[in-house]
């Protein structure tokens, strides 16, 4: 799905403020590991991509009403290499959760990028 410029917008001033508050949790799974040892970046350095996200790097977002709640796509480049990024707001009164941070598997379609 979609979502409008508006809608990501205030998902990006809502999501920023709650990772200063609460933190991000990053989900240890094999290809998001795999992407830090090849690109050699630090977790921490992995966070400070997370933090450059913009309106224009937005894909799509993933309804998800189970886990993890709606998780929002974002690629970014980093040292020209194509970032697939999926977040997601957490629970109430929780961190920020990182789903996905690894190499983009296929091209990205970025539909806000100018």
């Amino acid at each position: 799905m979609i979502k409008s410029e508006e809608e990501v917008e205030r998902f990006l001033k809502e999501f920023f403020p709650k990772l200063d508050i609460f933190g991000i949790f990053f989900l240890n799974r094999a290809k998001n590991e795999e992407a830090l040892r090849v690109l050699g970046i630090t977790r921490k350095a992995r966070e400070e991509v997370v933090r450059w996200i913009e309106k224009k790097d937005y894909v799509q977002t993933i309804i998800d009403a189970i886990s993890f709640g709606d998780m929002w796509v974002f690629g970014k480049d980093f040292d020209g290499t194509e970032l697939y990024i999926k977040i997601s707001m957490g629970r109430p009164n929780s961190n920020t959760i990182c789903i996905s941070f690894h190499f983009a598997e296929h091209p990205l379609n970025y539909p806000y990028k100018k």
